[in-house]
């Protein structure tokens, strides 16, 4: 266990606050994450505080797996029970639970992004709008907005002809998604919310459980998150931020940074904890970066301090162009490897993906070698998502998102025009695209009915599968 003489007089006053909710204002490299999963630690260890009453979110996924993992070792216990994790997959573990109150079917699926816009072209193909004028980015980021602001597409109000047609396409689009039982991401937290403020012995049940509730990140909090956070809080429950008002970079993405003053108040916090004291930066860099921070006005504000040695001044160069800066990269890694240094050693950051082409293309010429961190996701491949897909139709064939996605792949002779009709035949009907060429199978001019025989053969014969073997056999049948 990380033990209380490890951390300094700011980090332990943290850790061992009892006296209500605080707010932890942590500066970059200021050890909040071994302050947050220590003061979890402590609360079992010398609290007596049960590990199923502390909920603790993050933002990411590699965030909360962290978590865990120091949790975990710290405790010398199994984590699988443990309420760690994101907004996200702690609203999707309450929506599995309780899914018949949030109005669900118990094999809902999740819609991921690349779903949720093919969702959104065809609703605005079907309305026979401009998809010019009436972008998917643009729906997906109507619908997305609304929903981390708790709207509903019935509680809004047109302001004139543009406005009404996103409306009715966000209508269109949750009539489609509880039809077919599919949850997009930020659907979780609504849902979930939606279904905690309507169910009171719900609620009491988690308010009951939760008397810890711990949140990293806090500064990254947008209006709905907040809302559910306060929600979930019972009035013995005591709330510990972790955040950094100088660290909010995700406006865009609808946090609100003056969650952290209003926390401050909503919970009657006098004085927050600064942990100041970095552990990762030379004092040159904290005084440059002190320096440009300080002209933020609406800041709680802390001045980040190290006990390290000054190290190498900060320099700036200004490119003219994108092909200059690269140029001036190249040559100081060249220099550097002259002078004998192991270009592991060195890392280039940039703001976009995009950016890194000029870099690479150089490089490449230089004879310089290099290696892209990132990239595509895993999960974001085409392949995963089609053997996914094949997955989704076993446990639900009705999933209308997974059926179009693979109905043709591999190629089976089902054409654009096919679809088409198949998708009249649902809609006038009311049906899945699964039931709807399940009517008018073996048709002329239908190539449906191997489709339709290969999911059925996957659902019976997977039965007595173990989900490794249900995976192999899916690739295997699905060509």
């Amino acid at each position: 266990m990380e033990t209380l003489t490890e951390l300094n007089q700011e980090q332990l006053r943290a850790v061992t606050h009892v006296d209500g909710s605080m707010l932890v204002l942590a500066g970059a490299g200021s050890g909040k994450t071994k302050v947050l999963t220590t003061r979890i630690a402590w609360l079992v260890k010398t609290q007596y505080v049960s590990i199923s009453e502390i909920l603790a979110v993050t933002f990411t996924n590699k965030a909360a797996k962290e978590m865990l993992h120091r949790i975990s070792s710290n405790l010398n216990m199994d984590s699988r029970h443990m309420w760690v994790g994101t907004f996200h997959s702690i609203s999707l573990r309450i929506l599995r639970s309780h899914y018949v109150e949030a109005g669900l079917p118990q094999n809902f699926q999740i819609l991921d992004s690349s779903d949720q816009m093919g969702l959104a072209r065809r609703l605005i193909k079907a309305a026979n709008l401009d998809e010019d004028r009436y972008s998917a980015k643009e729906l997906v980021s109507f619908i997305n907005n609304n929903k981390e602001n708790a709207l509903r597409a019935t509680s809004l109000i047109p302001d004139g002809l543009r406005s009404k047609y996103w409306i009715d396409l966000y209508i269109n689009y949750e009539i489609t998604c509880n039809k077919d039982g599919l949850v997009d991401f930020t659907e979780l937290l609504l849902r979930s919310y939606e279904v905690l403020s309507t169910n009171d012995l719900l609620l009491k049940r988690y308010q009951l459980q939760f008397r810890h509730i711990l949140v990293d990140e806090f500064q990254d909090t947008n209006q709905l998150q907040y809302k559910w956070l306060k929600l979930l809080r019972s009035n013995s429950c005591q709330m510990f931020a972790v955040g950094d008002d100088d660290q909010s970079i995700y406006a865009f993405r609808g946090a609100k940074v003056a969650n952290m003053r209003s926390f401050l108040h909503d919970f009657a916090i006098q004085e927050p904890v600064r942990l100041e004291q970095n552990y990762r930066s030379t004092p040159n860099i904290l005084a440059a970066s002190n320096a440009v921070i300080g002209n933020n006005s609406d800041r709680i504000g802390k001045e980040l301090w190290t006990n390290k040695k000054h190290g190498d001044q900060i320099r700036l160069y200004e490119g003219y162009t994108e092909e200059d800066e690269a140029y001036f990269v190249a040559d100081e890694i060249k220099s550097l490897d002259n002078q004998g240094v192991n270009l592991n050693d060195v890392a280039i950051l940039y703001r976009s993906n995009a950016q890194s082409r000029v870099f690479e293309q150089l490089f490449y010429n230089r004879g310089i070698n290099y290696r892209v961190y990132g990239g595509l996701r895993f999960f974001d491949r085409q392949e995963i998502k089609h053997v996914l897909a094949y997955l989704r139709l076993i446990v639900s064939p009705n999933d209308n998102e997974a059926f179009l996605r693979v109905v043709n792949f591999p190629a089976r002779g089902i054409g654009a025009k096919s679809i088409e009709n198949l998708q009249i035949k649902a809609n006038e009907h009311n049906l899945s695209l699964f039931q709807a060429a399940s009517l008018i199978e073996g048709k002329p001019g239908i190539n449906l009915q191997k489709f339709i025989d290969i999911i059925r053969n996957m659902q019976e014969d997977t039965k007595i599968l173990d989900l490794p073997e249900t995976i192999s056999y899916a690739i295997e049948t699905s060509g």
